[in-house]
């Protein structure tokens, strides 16, 4: 029989417990806790894991863990493994909780992330309800600065939940933007709480909403199928590829919640960039400065998605190259607005044996009170499909 038993707030021992540990065989706990004794096995996840599969049914096993084991615990993950009636959960207060209690904040009003040991943000829980909890490790403010930099400031509100539970805890707001948080020891454990102090944008944009450049921007309808076309899903890495004034990549992580990484080379363009995406209060985005095609080398992670919108003919060139990069089941879409880039991308494109589905999208809207005819320029479309490996 195997028992999860969480131990609360507070330092690396069993003074939390709501139960006895007298009527256990065994008691497995991380190696951290300063517990000791001759039935007390302190090891690793694995370690742990490997024993209580093993012996659950021979043994009375009690699982201590940190804080609730229904809050990103080990617990839950070795649970799911063993028989339902050979498991029991006591529960505690989680970090969540315990900072919720002290700040006086509905839990309906907090979502939650961990950045413990994990290098990519959940942007479909980011800044996405009033206030987002974060499990943290030493990386983790400084992760956090990168994901909100074309935010402002005054934009979100960030507390530190410092060695809750000990005797010197700290719960106190910090200004992520400076140094001041380096005061804190970041191996200590920590917790961040970012309030929101920004109302979202509705996920579907104005044209009139962007800054461009003499109007160098994927009109709105366009726009719109461009990112059906995608099949975009949250978390997703989108490249957005010749991003004029980045529409395309902000509209992505409004509507879909993915990471962007935009490509642009013109200068005044680059800076409208900038200013959208403070604008939109778009997160966890990368805008690289210069001609994509020498710059694509400087991305470490593979997209899921590219979206080429620009770049001329340098870049058709290398668009072998983006495919290679494409994660298995990847699609990359192609917007080419003349015939003579619709042929180049396409002799590319066949000369290196890669498959390819051509529309074209001719559409004219009527404005104003004479609903008078303006046609927009025929746009064509290239979807190419990464097979998987496996396909």
């Amino acid at each position: 029989m195997l028992t999860i038993a969480g131990n609360g707030m507070g330092d690396y021992n069993f003074d939390n417990l709501t139960i006895s540990t007298d009527k256990f065989d065994k008691i497995v706990c991380d190696k951290n806790f300063t517990e000791s004794g001759d039935n007390i096995l302190k090891v690793s996840f694995k370690e742990a894991k490997e024993y209580i599969l093993e012996n659950y049914n021979r043994e009375n096993i009690l699982y201590v863990v940190t804080g609730s084991p229904l809050f990103y615990s080990a617990g839950v993950l070795i649970a799911k493994k063993l028989p339902h009636e050979e498991v029991k959960i006591i529960n505690n207060t989680s970090s969540k909780s315990y900072l919720s209690e002290k700040l006086f904040i509905s839990e309906v009003e907090v979502e939650s992330i961990s950045l413990h040991g994990r290098k990519r943000i959940d942007l479909s829980r980011f800044l996405t309800n009033r206030y987002t909890f974060i499990l943290c490790d030493v990386f983790t403010i400084d992760r956090v600065k990168e994901a909100t930099k074309y935010l402002n400031p005054k934009d979100i509100e960030v507390t530190i939940g410092y060695k809750l539970g000990y005797e010197d805890e700290v719960i106190e707001q910090i200004n992520i933007f400076d140094y001041s948080y380096r005061a804190f020891d970041l191996t200590q454990p920590f917790v961040l709480l970012i309030k929101r102090l920004f109302t979202p944008k509705s996920p579907i944009s104005l044209d009139s909403e962007f800054e461009t450049q003499r109007g160098m921007i994927t009109k709105q309808y366009k726009r719109h199928l461009s990112l059906q076309n995608l099949d975009l899903e949250p978390n997703m890495i989108l490249w957005d590829v010749g991003a004029g004034s980045g529409s395309c990549a902000i509209e992505a992580y409004k509507r879909y919640r993915v990471k962007t990484i935009l490509f642009e080379k013109q200068e005044q363009r680059n800076e409208f960039i900038k200013r959208n995406l403070t604008s939109h209060y778009v997160c966890d985005t990368e805008l690289l400065e210069g001609n994509a095609e020498e710059l694509f080398e400087e991305v470490e992670d593979s997209p899921d998605r590219i979206f080429v919108g620009g770049g001329g003919a340098k870049v058709i060139a290398r668009l072998p190259y983006l495919y290679e990069r494409l994660t298995n089941g990847g699609v990359m879409l192609i917007n080419a607005i003349t015939l003579k880039n619709l042929t180049q991308m396409i002799a590319v494109l066949n000369e290196a044996k890669i498959e390819y589905k051509v529309i074209s999208l001719s559409l004219t809207t009527y404005k104003g009170k004479l609903d008078l005819i303006e046609p927009e320029r025929q746009l064509f479309q290239i979807k190419v499909l990464k097979k998987s490996v496996n396909s």
